[in-house]
Order: C-alpha cells, then structure tokens, then sequence
C-alpha cells in the first residue's frame, strides 16, 4: 500500500561492532524534526566523550523525503552514506541512526571502514523495533451535539484517531484518516445532515 511507512517510536538498545580492535557503537532514534537531531548527538557526545568519530544519516518524511549522511571527519563517503544505504536497505523513514567510533590503533582503510560502518548500521537497525505505519491526514468536523452519537459511531467502525475534541452544543473535532480511507470517510460525514468536514492541512 502507498499510504504506509515503516519507523521507529523508541530509540534502540545500544549495539557493539568490532573491528581490528576499533569499536563501533550504534544507536537509532526516533525523530520527526531536524532539531532534535542535534539533541540527540550532544546526548551521544557526552556518553561518549573520549570517542574520535560520531558518523550519523538520518531521514525524514514520509511522501517527499529529506535525507542526511555525515562521515564526521572520516574520509568521504565511508561512514555517512554506509549507514543511510542502511536505512534504505531497511526502507525506515523519520530516524536518525548514529554509529559512534573509538580508534583501535589500527587504521580500517576505506574499504574497511564503508564495511565497518555498513555493518553497524544494520546490526543496530536489525535491533530496533520497526513499526508499519498508515500516513494520515487531518480533517475538522463541526457538528451540532445531538448528532454526537452518529459521529462516534462512525469514527468506531472506521477505527479513526480523534486527535483533539471541543464537545458543546457546537462540536469540533479534528480527526486523523488513512490517506487511502479519505474519500470514503468524507463521502459518509458528506450525507450526514449538518456535519462539515474539511481537510486541514498540518
């Protein structure tokens, strides 16, 4: 189906990978923004603060995808783009995976350090718990409050998420509806008398 994804919604256990005496720390987060990409490295540098290389990829987005690889001081594309082909190899979106180095005294070569860095991407990924997901989008319904019943009933049968809920004697309601369920969902509120839906966009 074109309206799922798959992700992440807790960070990993941590995940060990050596090489010639080098160590290789991998750790995958949750993340739906750039910002908090950040965060979540400081988080690592201070854990980690003897250690020489924090080499990360992320990915956000679900239907337009934003992406990132960075070596962090490895020689290019050996470390940053290892472990995003990771991610696309997973097919996982909205994570960051990190794969923090401690040198070994023994230099990997490139070869060496794209298998190195490949390899602990998808040893922590193979230990992240990876969820389908649907993409949604919201929608407001308003509606008087004697038609309350007839709406509950509807987003039951059609096990859809309210998200955020006004009840007066004017309702609002902002929903979340699978992508492939939108048509069907507004059809039925459509001839429901008194009940407006709109599509918001967020």
């Amino acid at each position: 189906m074109d309206d799922l994804y798959k992700t992440i919604t807790k960070p990993s256990i941590e995940t060990l990978f050596k090489d010639r005496n080098s160590k290789f720390y991998g750790y995958a987060f949750p993340v739906t923004e750039e910002a908090s990409v950040k965060d979540f490295l400081e988080f690592l540098r201070k854990k980690h603060h003897t250690a020489r290389h924090f080499c990360y990829a992320w990915q956000l987005g679900t239907e337009s995808v934003r992406f990132r690889a960075n070596d962090d001081g490895e020689p290019s594309n050996s470390a940053g783009m290892p472990i995003y082909g990771q991610i696309q190899s997973f097919e996982v979106t909205n994570i960051l995976v990190v794969s923090v180095r401690y040198f070994g005294g023994t230099k990997l070569g490139v070869g060496g350090l794209i298998n190195a860095y490949k390899a602990s991407a998808r040893l922590t990924l193979e230990s992240s718990a990876i969820e389908e997901k649907t993409i949604d989008e919201s929608f407001q319904l308003n509606f008087q409050y004697d038609l309350m019943s007839k709406v509950l009933r509807i987003l039951k049968e059609n096990s859809i998420t309210i998200k955020r809920q006004k009840l007066e004697m004017d309702c609002e309601m902002i929903i979340a509806v699978r992508k492939s369920h939108t048509q069907k969902i507004v059809k039925i509120f459509e001839t429901l008398y008194k009940v407006e839906i709109k599509q918001l966009n967020v």
